[in-house]
């Protein structure tokens, strides 16, 4: 703000202007939307500082815990969030951006966005939310559909049925997850003639009444940790999540979960639902699903499939049966901000049977009245926005024809990088894509051949030693690459059974943004090996070589 600049102050124009009156196109914001609308990959290059900033100096611009007394104008705001915010953002949608979960969007969700946040529905009940409510079921019974594939009468009997729900909206696949475990809870410990239910009575009581010593639900260990929150929240507490241990290629031991329900039978505590994964966060791996639906329905348990990432590849002819089994499911999460390129906020569950959600349904006189078509009496979620929307808009706009080419070309970018690391010695492929995720780390001839031969031994001691130097190695790395602003990959800590108990540090590489090539991949490597050829990696790698020696003498 210039000297001589007048201050906002605070009165009934002020307010009747900012809350009508729009900023003109050459005003600060004006230019911002305009640039956006125009070229948004453009404007987040232009925008997003690329070079790595230190968290405790961006804290500064943020220090200040007093709400200013008198307003600020609109564009003084914008120009500090420019400078302050939108600088120092991550720039998830780079296509040289492939270590996490987020990515580009497609440009027509930024002004539809616009039009839901100007409509400003709530969709916790019909008045407050209209025609909003009729298309969030519709959307909720097209992902029904993609993955239970029942026909039309079905879902002309159930979709708009004010008696049932094909599923629920909710922020993320946290919240999706929490409610096919609140479903599944309430479903294992019902009310009868002289009990009134889990759901009024509480935990404590349940167990008495059904004269069990406990609850536990099971997922393999690659089971994602919002599984251990649902069990808190529900008052099972983290222990009763039983994490059984995976293969070689990342997916659950059914011999060990079998195993394990039988022991937990014997012990009385009710199994009260198996988890499959469908897409794991680490390694992208999927669970036999078919095989754990078996198992499920042996044990009386509620089979749920956490697909919050994995789900769309049902899209795909291709690689659909990578899911078989996931339609015998009585619930599944699909997370529409990941792979159907919705913006953050935007999670979904689906129930097999449309009878299920009323398990969990409650009411209030002076907002969720029974009877009515009100979505809020089956969500966890209180008042949410209207983001069906923006899933229903990429349903049409990109269509199944589209989905289905953008998870065939991670599928097999993520098979290309694979390829490309195992054709390059300095690389070592720690899990091949069964999705389009994968892990790697880089790994100098001489540590390659210790390793090599360490395994070939047993030598549990050379092992560790080795993996302890590569470890440091690619912490350093992946700190170095994300610091230069250039690209970006992930790291993470997996235990491999090639290498016994221990741990090792990967990259992690997922690769679900459609303006990702092979040849910006084949760089991302070469940057890598750049980073190699560095005075500080070289301290690293000689460390590495020197303690080899010493052990070896």
């Amino acid at each position: 703000m210039t000297e001589n600049k007048k201050p906002a102050l605070a009165g009934l124009d002020y307010l009747d202007k900012i809350f009508t009156v729009p900023e003109a196109p050459d005003s600060t914001l004006g230019r911002i939307e305009q640039g956006i609308s125009e070229n948004l990959t453009g404007f987040l290059q232009a925008n997003i500082v690329a070079v790595e900033k230190d968290l405790s100096e961006l804290e500064k611009d943020f220090s200040d815990s007093r709400i200013p007394e008198e307003p600020m104008f609109v564009s003084e705001q914008t120009e500090f969030l420019m400078d302050k915010l939108v600088a120092q953002s991550v720039h998830t949608a780079s296509p040289r951006f492939i270590g996490h979960m987020t990515s580009a969007l497609p440009y027509f969700m930024l002004p539809l966005s616009k039009i839901m946040m100007a409509l400003n529905q709530n969709l916790v009940k019909i008045e407050t939310s209209k025609a909003f409510t009729p298309m969030e079921r519709q959307v909720l019974g097209m992902i029904h559909r993609l993955v239970y594939h029942m026909d039309d009468a079905f879902y002309s009997k159930y979709m708009h049925n004010s008696e049932t729900s094909l599923g629920a909206f909710c922020s993320g696949g946290t919240l999706a997850n929490l409610t096919a475990m609140w479903v599944a809870r309430n479903s294992k410990f019902p009310a009868t003639k002289n009990f009134s239910g889990i759901e009024n009575a509480g935990v404590f009581a349940a167990f008495n009444y059904y004269q069990c010593q406990g609850a536990t639900i099971l997922v393999s260990k690659r089971g994602h940790y919002s599984l251990q929150k649902a069990a808190s929240v529900l008052g099972f507490g983290k222990d009763a999540i039983v994490a059984i241990p995976s293969t070689q290629k990342g997916q659950v031991d059914i011999e060990i979960l079998k195993s394990e329900c039988e022991r937990l039978k014997n012990s009385n505590i009710k199994i009260v639902a198996i988890v499959g994964v469908a897409g794991s966060s680490e390694t992208g791996s999927v669970d036999p699903l078919d095989q754990l639906a078996k198992v499920a329905k042996d044990y009386g348990a509620h089979f749920h499939v956490d697909a919050a990432w994995g789900g769309p590849t049902l899209f795909s002819k291709k690689y659909s049966g990578l899911l078989k089994g996931i339609d015998e499911a009585d619930s599944v999460t699909i997370d529409a901000h990941k792979q159907l390129y919705v913006p953050m906020g935007a999670g979904m569950v689906v129930f097999r049977d449309p009878a299920s959600l009323a398990g969990i349904e409650h009411h209030a006189e002076y907002i969720i009245r029974k009877g009515s078509k009100d979505l809020g009496s089956h969500t966890l979620e209180g008042s949410r926005g209207g983001m069906a929307m923006l899933v229903h808009s990429g349903l049409k706009i990109i269509g199944r024809k589209g989905y289905e080419l953008l998870i065939d070309q991670g599928i097999e970018k993520a098979k290309s990088f694979a390829e490309m690391i195992k054709a390059n010695p300095k690389f070592e492929l720690i899990t091949e894509p069964q999705l389009n995720i994968l892990t790697y780390r880089y790994v100098p001839e001489f540590a390659r051949r210790a390793l090599d031969e360490a395994v070939q031994q047993e030598n549990h001691q050379l092992i560790e030693l080795m993996n302890n130097e590569l470890n440091a190695l690619t912490k350093f790395f992946q700190k170095a690459q994300r610091a230069s602003g250039r690209s970006f990959v992930s790291r993470t800590k997996l235990k491999v059974s090639r290498y016994g108990e221990s741990s090792i540090t990967v990259f992690r590489v997922v690769l679900a943004n459609p303006l990702t090539t092979v040849d910006i991949l084949a760089e991302i490597l070469q940057e890598q090996c750049q980073i190699a050829e560095s005075l500080d990696a070289k301290m690293y790698i000689d460390k590495a070589e020197t303690l080899l020696k010493e052990y070896q003498k």
